[in-house]
């Protein structure tokens, strides 16, 4: 195993990422398994059968308080008012004054077990002091409650069997989840403890991220190695989520690029037209001018590899590659970019001093275990 930094924290997974022979490295101030000895094998076990990642290190708040619903809608591009269904998630951007996105996140309606009109936010590890900074300087004066949930661990089970596979290995304790539909979550808890499980995840394919009591991480890691569900290292999710066209915070996007230069306009809720929201006016302005550029999906015809800064040539000027990598599914090096908003086709990519063809297209790449371009 690779040295990581003495000062990096541990999830509560550590001893089973070092049986299972893990390669540790420091990620975001954390000891995370990169790989378990094949990056390789390990993303075609999520997109064919079943894998499970640690993703501890991602930050759990719990946001409460009579002014929740009123505050949200204000902090988040996208818009609290759409899931006020219990259990039901949201995607968004957390914005600065000038629209550049801070973080991006999931967020969940919750009732049970909190006060009504509570709500779980899962944000990124290597943002975690700035967004807490920035989340509590927006609640000042507000009747809001910001708990961090560092009692809590998380994994995410992915693949075209991992739902079958966690209800094998979970049993009757997540009985709670067996109907949940996509982008739901169940609370399984009982008075015991906190068991919450989501059918989302970071990867195109379909599964469950569940969030429960640190103590209980080993037990149900084990339960589900059992069942025979994988671990899968840090490689193999970025792989996944780049083939799944799903944006990397700090290289997609970051403080100086909005949704709409990140192809996540989706997730700014411009209705209705009187809520007002951090940044609203900078992406407004910027909708009414057009962006610049676009955000889309390079595969690459010759022989190289694409990488994150690699720029790209085109008709209408240049751009620049923001995620790249080799795609196990396609058998080719695709790309993430940013680019001319009227460049189409073809284009070319610098790669160690030479120009490589390479072709636009729309992502993703692959979705339920299979390539989208054969």
């Amino acid at each position: 195993m690779s040295p990581s930094s003495s000062s990096a924290q541990r999830t509560p997974l550590y001893a089973q990422h070092l049986a299972a022979k893990a390669k540790m490295v420091d990620f975001a101030g954390w000891e995370m398994p990169v790989h378990y000895g094949s990056q390789l094998e390990e993303h075609h076990q999520v997109r064919n059968d079943a894998g499970m990642f640690d993703v501890s290190h991602m930050v759990v708040l719990d946001i409460t308080g009579s002014d929740v619903t009123d505050f949200l809608r204000y902090l988040l591009a996208n818009d609290v008012a759409r899931i006020q269904t219990p259990g039901k998630a949201l995607y968004s951007c957390l914005l600065n004054e000038h629209g550049g996105v801070i973080d991006d996140l999931i967020i969940y309606f919750m009732q049970r077990g909190m006060a009504d009109n509570g709500y779980r936010m899962v944000v990124n590890a290597a943002t975690r002091d700035k967004d807490l900074a920035w989340i509590r300087q927006q609640a000042e004066g507000r009747n809001v409650e910001i708990r961090e949930r560092d009692d809590l661990a998380m994994i995410a089970v992915q693949g075209p069997n991992a739902r079958n596979k966690t209800h094998v290995a979970l049993g009757a304790s997540i009985d709670a989840a067996r109907e949940l539909k996509p982008f739901f979550a169940a609370d399984c808890s009982d008075s015991k403890d906190d068991l919450f499980v989501a059918r989302t995840g970071y990867t195109g394919e379909d599964g469950y991220e569940i969030i429960l009591p640190a103590e209980q991480a080993g037990a149900i890691w084990e339960a589900l190695l059992a069942a025979g569900v994988k671990p899968i290292g840090l490689g193999a999710r970025d792989t996944l989520r780049l083939e799944a066209g799903m944006n990397l915070y700090g290289q997609d996007m970051n403080e100086d690029i909005s949704p709409l230069e990140a192809g996540l306009s989706w997730t700014v809720a411009f209705t209705p037209e009187d809520r007002d929201f951090i940044g609203r006016a900078a992406l407004t302005q910027q909708k009414t001018e057009g962006p610049a550029n676009k955000f889309v999906g390079l595969i690459l015809e010759d022989r190289g590899i694409l990488r994150a800064h690699q720029k790209i040539v085109t008709e209408h000027g240049e751009g620049e590659i923001t995620s790249g990598g080799f795609s196990p599914t396609l058998g080719k090096s695709i790309a993430l970019a940013r680019i001319p908003t009227a460049a189409t086709g073809h284009c070319r990519v610098e790669i160690r001093g030479k120009q490589l063809a390479a072709h636009i297209v729309k992502y993703p790449f692959a979705r339920n275990g299979k390539s989208l371009f054969d």
